[in-house]
């Protein structure tokens, strides 16, 4: 038995001392639980209780309601999806008095001091069960407030809640009541619609009836003359087999016309009246796009299908939860511009409007908009731990000549930059969060933009990744001239929304910055490399540990100390980093002989530090801890790299312990199936080793651990040929 699993079930067990069997088990049974796929599209009511910068959801009820009075009570209603239940925390800012309750129970009530101190969180926690769980807070009018800040976010993951409604099912946000003198009776519960509780709650679904009689176009984008909208939906043309004869008829009241079904052109109106046609569509289903051009008040326009006598049934064309409607709607746009139907149709894309602000799809119903979702857990997402995923897929990928595992990792990269546009204006428009590259957009952190973005501009080396400087700008400009800094020019952090981690140095950073700006260099100016070089001598006057040849964790000058705590996958982040830039650094840089000697203090603690199954540890000087597979294989990936390229005066004892390495993951942090166990979880930091050893737990199939076992394996394979061809 070994520390995770039967030694039986390990992938060294099966696949031997076959390095490409594993590479590709790993790859496989990572892509083929994260398949593609594409953001969810959602309803999203812009002028409710939305999200803020801080990731929680912000509202004051004096400006819904300025007629409020001093006492009265506005009620606020929404649900989260909990898979298996658990403790999920919950701050609050009282601006004024809140109650919270969670699943009809109780479980905060502010005290005059959280009222008084508004400016800081309330911690709550919510106890949810497995399935949806109803939260509900109430909140009390007073001479100076009415409302709060409230919600979860941890480490910037976007938690949103979405409204109890099932005729507005999966549209994000919060139902609430007006003002009201007395309490409710009974608390709406997991089993209440909004109309079984008897009560009006807002935000309204409908338009009123004075907002129905200005018709559809006017209501949602003007009367402006010179304008122009876009109708989108879709339905399936079912026939007999090939083509049908189909009628197409309507109305268009004050604008012209053009309809587009399957991309072909079947009707251009050039004055308002009616029309009635007949088209031939082939059998599928088919997008359906309605050009409208504004020629006066209530522009509206009218569509139906007929196959036969029958009206063909409208479908959204892209699923858009938290709604019935069937149609989509972009404008307003200016009449008689070009317009590109396959472009206009990408929901990735933002448009230019009327006056040439940016505009984005819409639905038929008061301040609603379409929004995207990331809700795939992993695939098409941007952290730093699937920088390192993605990376490791495609240098396994080339390594082992699979061109569909770098095609995987290019598609997902492919998603994020293709989604760069309208996340900004996400960003922009919203104010709050982005659902689709939220760390990207919201970035205060070289954990934000650096792993992910070094990611990305390796596998734009190949060639095929279109639109990726946007992003590399992005994420240069915040590391280069918006990141905190030392008055020598050392990384740290400071201001973060992670307050925690605010005034530190981590041993993490060298890799968040490091690889990024080795490969921005290559597009820009060596100055970056000089920058990414002069990091690790800086890092190392705070965090060396000269009589372990470790480095601790972290510096904090809040206590104007290190932690001394050899954290097993900080450092080993430091080696691999350090790796990473020595094979880029030239030869006769300045700084290179010193970094060397850097290099080879680092990997003679850790080489002390190998236990006998070939694993480092948790923490790299207590073998009581667990055997920690992420610091395993950058150990193992560095000392491979070393012995290759005559970094060391003794290559061969590095390249034994690589190897070592290379069988102990294998055997101990891999199973048969390619799941990778052992993998520390992220961390905060610690003065305390029982914090890593005790409080950390592992995982298996964390992101942090799954690339650079993948990367660890490619260096092995090219150690192996080095060595025959040395040897």
């Amino acid at each position: 038995m070994s520390f995770y699993f039967d030694s039986h079930d390990s992938i060294y067990a099966h696949a031997v001392r076959d390095t490409r069997r594993v590479l590709e088990t790993i790859a496989k049974r990572y892509m083929d639980g994260n398949p593609p796929q594409p953001p969810l599209c959602r309803a999203f009511y812009r002028d409710g209780i939305v999200r803020g910068r801080d990731y929680r959801y912000s509202v004051d009820f004096d400006k819904l309601f300025p007629h409020a009075k001093i006492g009265e009570l506005v009620y606020t209603w929404g649900k989260i999806w909990s898979q298996s239940g658990g403790a999920l925390p919950f701050d609050v800012n009282c601006l004024s008095p809140v109650v919270i309750y969670c699943n009809g129970r109780q479980i905060f009530r502010s005290d005059i001091h959280q009222e008084r101190d508004f400016d800081k969180r309330a911690r709550v926690s919510l106890a949810l069960e497995a399935g949806w769980n109803h939260v509900v807070l109430r909140f009390r009018k007073t001479a100076c407030a009415f409302g709060g800040i409230f919600g979860t976010w941890l480490g910037k993951l976007p938690y949103y809640f979405l409204l109890p409604d099932p005729a507005r099912d999966g549209q994000e946000g919060w139902l609430y009541t007006e003002p009201r003198a007395e309490p409710l009776a009974r608390l709406p519960s997991r089993e209440d619609t909004p109309e079984s509780t008897g009560m009006r709650w807002l935000p309204e679904a409908r338009w009123d009836a004075k907002q129905r009689a200005q018709g559809r176009l006017a209501r949602m984008f003007g009367n402006k003359r010179g304008s122009a909208a876009i109708g989108w939906t879709r339905a399936r043309f079912a026939g007999a087999g090939g083509n049908s004869q189909y009628i197409v008829k309507g109305r268009a009241r004050h604008a012209g016309l053009a309809i587009r079904i399957g991309g072909e052109n079947v009707l251009t109106l050039a004055k308002p009246g009616a029309f009635e046609t007949k088209v031939v569509v082939p059998d599928g289903t088919h997008d359906i796009v309605v050009h409208a051009q504004n020629a006066g008040a209530n522009w509206d326009c009218e569509l139906s299908i007929l196959k036969g006598r029958v009206p063909l049934e409208f479908i959204n064309p892209v699923g858009v939860a938290g709604t019935d409607e069937r149609w989509l709607w972009l404008g307003p746009l200016r009449a008689g511009a070009i317009v590109d139907y396959k472009e206009i149709t990408n929901l990735k894309e933002i448009h230019a409007g009327l006056d040439g602000e940016k505009i984005y799809w819409r639905l038929d119903l008061p301040g609603t908009w379409v929004r995207l979702y990331a809700e795939a857990e992993l695939y098409g997402r941007w952290n730093y731990p699937l920088g390192v995923t993605l990376y490791g897929l495609m240098q396994s990928g080339r390594q082992l000549g699979l061109p569909e595992i770098c095609q995987y990792a290019t598609g997902h990269m492919q998603n994020c930059c293709d989604l760069f546009d309208y996340a900004m204006w996400d960003r922009s428009e919203y104010g709050g969060p982005t659902n689709v590259l939220n760390l990207l957009t919201s970035i205060d952190s070289l954990d934000d933009c650096g792993s992910a973005g070094s990611a990305m501009l390796e596998i734009a080396r190949d060639g095929v990744l279109k639109n990726y400087r946007a992003i590399a700008d992005f994420a240069a400009n915040h590391i280069c001239k918006r990141q905190a800094r030392l008055p020598d020019g050392a990384f740290f952090r400071k201001e973060q929304m992670h307050v925690f981690d605010n005034n530190t140095m981590w041993a993490d950073d060298l890799y968040m910055s490091v690889p990024f700006l080795c490969r921005y260099s290559r597009l820009t100016d060596k100055k970056h490399l000089d920058d990414a070089a002069g990091q690790f001598l800086k890092f190392k006057k705070r965090l060396y540990i000269p009589e372990l040849r470790l480095m601790s964790h972290v510096f904090d000058f809040n206590r104007g100390a290190a932690t001394r705590i050899p954290w097993g996958r900080g450092n080993g982040w430091v080696l691999f980093s350090l790796a990473e830039l020595l094979m880029v650094l030239p030869e006769k840089h300045r700084l290179r002989p010193g970094l060397l000697e850097f290099f080879r203090a680092l990997s003679d603690g850790a080489l002390a530090r190998q236990d006998g199954a070939g694993m480092w540890h948790q923490v790299l000087t207590d073998h009581e801890s667990y055997p920690e597979t992420s610091c395993t294989a950058m150990f193992t990936y560095a000392f491979s790299c070393g012995a290759r390229h005559g970094w060391y005066g003794d290559p061969g004892k590095y390249s034994s312990a690589a190897r070592k390495g290379w069988r102990g993951i294998t055997k101990v942090g891999v199973d048969r199936d390619g799941n990778v166990h052992g993998v520390c979880v992220g961390s905060g930091f610690s003065f305390q080793a029982e914090y890593y050893k005790n409080d950390l737990p592992w995982r298996t199939n964390d992101t942090h651990g799954i690339g650079i076992v993948l990367l660890a394996g490619v260096e092995i394979m090219r150690l192996e040929g080095f060595l025959k061809t040395n040897h």
